[in-house]
């Protein structure tokens, strides 16, 4: 897993198309820029210019032994996962960031939802959703949040097989009231 510590960093993640193209390379493996403008519907010329920002911060690497010549460029993550934490960073930073992160997570469960496959089985009961009001100490919230990790973990380096889909699974715990 990626810790980032470096703003420079954190702010070549916060960008929605950065950020969509490691969801990419996270979930499909190692792409050429063609493949991803293709996925993205961006240009071939603006993604490259992204995934060497990508690059210069260290979310991403070539992959030249993919290639089958010198024009051919792939791009892979070395790491499956990125992680940061908000008192690394000053506030603007950080709520940037974390405001990114939402707006992705919100528009990958509006198009879930928007998409005729939910409510379809096997998909339609398989997927979840839950949420709740607790009462814990900043502790438990830790540890809850710790073993929430785990369980994703387990499943996390799972290859793409038959039968098999990319399935975001988004957790968050935090203080709030109704």
């Amino acid at each position: 897993m990626a810790q980032i510590k470096d703003a420079a960093v954190l702010k070549a993640v916060a960008h929605p198309l950065r950020r969509r193209l490691l969801d990419l390379l996270r979930v499909d493996g190692p792409a050429m820029p063609s493949v991803l403008a293709r996925s993205t519907g961006q240009a071939v010329a603006n993604i490259s210019h992204h995934l060497r920002v990508l690059a210069e911060a260290g979310l991403i690497e070539e992959a030249p032994e993919l290639a089958r010549n010198r024009k051919e460029h792939w791009w892979r993550m070395p790491d499956r996962s990125i992680s940061w934490t908000t008192t690394d960073f000053t506030a603007e930073v950080a709520d940037a960031a974390e405001s990114l992160g939402l707006q992705r997570q919100v528009e990958l469960t509006t198009s879930w939802l928007g998409n005729p496959a939910a409510k379809e089985e096997p998909w339609a009961s398989a997927a979840f959703s839950s949420d709740g009001f607790l009462h814990l100490s900043p502790a438990e919230l830790a540890e809850m949040g710790a073993a929430i990790e785990q369980v994703i973990d387990r499943y996390a380096n799972r290859p793409a097989t038959a039968g098999r889909e990319p399935v975001f699974v988004l957790a968050r715990g935090f203080p709030a009231r109704p």
